[in-house]
């Protein structure tokens, strides 16, 4: 082997070996952000904080953290643009994850273990922690490629969206700090694919979380007797089964997709009269309620739903109630996403060049906080750079590939650097 041979062959060897050192690198940032306990109802958010702050001034990026509600601190980061004139770009991700059983879970939730096949398993691995370090990684990646961004790049790692967003993105997107940013575009969390395509998302459904409770005479547990409060609410619970069989046959079918069809859940049911060993057994209790996780989608009459929740779910004649927790009213919040809009072709023409694609799209099944961005007048798509992955969001063993998780930040990258050197002022016509 001649002396110019080998020392193409040691270069090689080099920069093979420099590559596999910043995969492991980058992984290593991913799992030690996975371990911080985030979990609902007690997430450890100044941990995260401080771990994330950490990753900022690693890469020089603006930082400042502010409590909109106290104890639930909100981390925003810039990257500055050369032309703050121009509308900025907003990557939202979320800092809590859900609870988890742990006995159900191969690998301990917080542990971050990475398997032979190189799968992490983690709470969060999905939802959404890998999404706020992809953005990070991938900015890593543009800084040591010498790219300077023309639009200003902000970072948003906000609290509490498992449970609503109310503290978090909500309170982020009424303050003052946000208007100020002058954004033009939000990307925030989207969804596993099964297949190759990744989704991306314009709208999502509506929620209504709900109670429906019955009342009825109290009796004895051998009496058979009309509108007890059980038989009252097992009726309305009937009616509503059918109504799911319906709407999951549409799905089942194949053709609709999950976030065009109106989701029903029994999310608890509750009733009987409690005594020191578990209730009274001869006793048949004056009341009874169930809790209910609905989705509606933008193109579902929520009105005539409405009215057949009050005269067929819970009518007033059988003494039912309805108590609303959460709902949304008022006009569908959407994104357009053809090719009228700018950030959808650049979007859609980066994760090309990126060597990915992207299927049609969809409305998001559940919540995100892109429907509050959304509600400020700001397009929001959703979108997580995940393929070939079963969705396991909130599910037992959540866990994300190694080699799909770089090749994500490989997506971010081309996103993000098209997002960022957009030239378009506002008021333009190419502009919205």
């Amino acid at each position: 082997m001649s002396r110019l041979l080998l020392a193409q062959v040691v270069l090689a060897l080099c920069i093979l070996s420099a590559a596999a050192d910043d995969g492991e690198a980058i992984v290593s940032r991913f799992q030690e952000y996975l371990r911080i306990d985030t979990v609902q109802p007690k997430p450890d958010y100044y941990k995260a904080v401080d771990f994330l702050s950490s990753q900022a001034k690693s890469l020089s990026l603006e930082s400042q953290t502010n409590e909109f509600v106290k104890g639930k601190p909100h981390l925003l980061l810039k990257w500055v643009g050369s032309d703050p004139t121009l509308p900025a770009i907003l990557l939202n991700s979320h800092t809590d994850v859900v609870p988890f059983e742990e006995s159900k879970w191969t690998h301990h939730p917080l542990h971050a273990h990475m398997d032979n096949q190189g799968d992490i398993y983690a709470r969060g691995s999905q939802d959404m922690k890998c999404v706020g370090m992809q953005y990070l990684e991938a900015i890593r990646k543009l800084q040591a490629s010498g790219f300077h961004p023309l639009r200003s790049v902000y970072l948003s790692f906000v609290p509490d969206e498992e449970i609503g967003g109310h503290d978090g993105a909500e309170k982020f997107v009424e303050s003052h700090l946000f208007k100020s940013l002058n954004v033009g575009i939000v990307l925030d969390e989207g969804l596993p694919s099964p297949s190759k395509s990744y989704r991306v998302f314009y709208g999502e459904r509506s929620p209504w979380w709900l109670v429906i409770k019955a009342k009825g005479p109290p009796g004895h547990g051998a009496k058979l007797y009309d509108n007890s409060a059980i038989e009252n609410l097992l009726k309305s619970i009937e009616s509503i089964r059918r109504f799911r069989a319906s709407q999951f046959d549409l799905l089942k079918a194949g053709g609709t997709a999950e976030g065009d069809v109106v989701s029903v859940n029994m999310a608890f049911l509750k009733a009987g009269t409690p005594s020191p060993t578990g209730f009274v057994m001869n006793l048949q209790p004056s009341e009874a309620e169930a809790g209910f996780d609905i989705r509606i989608p933008p193109s579902v009459d929520s009105e005539a739903l409405e009215r057949r929740l009050v005269e067929e779910w819970a009518p007033a004649a059988r003494n039912m109630s309805v108590e609303f927790k959460q709902k949304h009213s008022g006009e569908p919040l959407l994104t357009t996403a053809d090719d009228s809009n700018p950030w959808w072709r650049l979007l859609e023409n980066a994760v090309k060049e990126a060597g990915g694609k992207t299927s049609k799209p969809e409305i998001f099944p559940a919540s995100t906080d892109a429907r509050y961005f959304r509600m400020a007048g700001v397009p929001a798509f959703g979108f997580s750079p995940i393929s070939n992955t079963p969705s396991l969001l909130h599910d037992h063993n959540e866990y994300l590939g190694r080699a799909e998780y770089l090749k994500g930040i490989d997506v971010y990258v081309s996103i993000i650097k098209a997002y960022a050197s957009y030239e378009i002022k506002s008021g333009s016509r190419d502009e919205l």
